[in-house]
C-alpha cells in the first residue's frame, strides 16, 4: 500500500463515525445510509490527491459526503421528505463543528493529567467544586489575585497543549 493511501486511511478512519453520523442525519433509509458511506470512502480515496493538506480533513470529507447526498437526494426527487441543499450544509457546518468539540474535549482530558498535582487540585476547586478563586485562596490559605493568577495561567497552559495536539492530530 503506498504512503498516500496509507495516510488517506488513517485519515477517514478518524472521521467516518462524524460523516457516518451526518449521512444518518439527513437520509433515512438504513441501506442507503451504508451505501452513501461506503461510497464516500470510495470518493475520499479516490480523489485525495485533491485534498488541500492546509485545510481540515473532516471539513472535506464531509464536502464530499454532502456531493453525495446531494446526488442521492436527485435521484430520489420524488420523496417530499427530502432536505434542501441549504439545510443539508447547516447539518455538515454543525457536525464538522461538534466533532471538533469532541476532539478537544478528549485532548483536554490528556492535557489536564499532564498537570502537576497543585495545578489539578485548583482547577477541581475552581470547576468542580464551583468555588470562586476568593474562596479557594481562604480555603488554600493564599490570596485571591495569586489563585487567579495561578488559574488563568493554568488554562492558558491547557489551551496550548490542547492546540499542540490538534495541530499533530492533522499532521498525522
Amino acid at each position: 500500500m503506498d504512503d498516500r493511501i496509507l495516510i488517506a486511511t488513517k485519515q477517514w478512519t478518524l472521521v467516518q463515525p462524524v460523516v457516518s453520523a451526518f449521512i444518518a442525519a439527513v437520509v433515512r433509509d438504513f441501506s442507503v445510509r451504508d451505501d452513501i458511506l461506503q461510497d464516500v470512502a470510495v470518493a475520499v480515496l479516490e480523489s485525495y490527491e485533491r485534498y488541500d493538506p492546509s485545510r481540515p480533513f473532516q471539513t472535506w470529507a464531509l464536502g464530499i459526503a454532502r456531493n453525495q447526498i446531494r446526488s442521492y437526494l436527485r435521484r430520489q426527487k420524488k420523496d417530499l421528505l427530502t432536505f434542501d441543499e441549504q439545510v443539508i450544509a447547516n447539518l455538515a457546518d454543525g457536525f464538522n463543528e461538534l466533532a471538533g468539540q469532541q476532539r478537544s474535549l478528549e485532548h483536554l482530558q490528556g492535557c489536564v493529567g499532564k498537570l502537576d498535582p497543585k495545578a489539578i487540585e485548583l482547577l477541581e476547586l475552581r470547576y468542580s467544586t464551583g468555588l470562586k478563586p476568593a474562596a479557594i485562596a481562604e480555603r488554600l490559605h493564599s490570596n485571591a489575585n495569586n489563585i487567579a493568577k495561578a488559574l488563568q495561567r493554568i488554562r492558558d497552559l491547557l489551551r496550548e497543549c490542547i492546540r499542540r495536539q490538534m495541530t499533530a492530530e492533522t499532521l498525522r
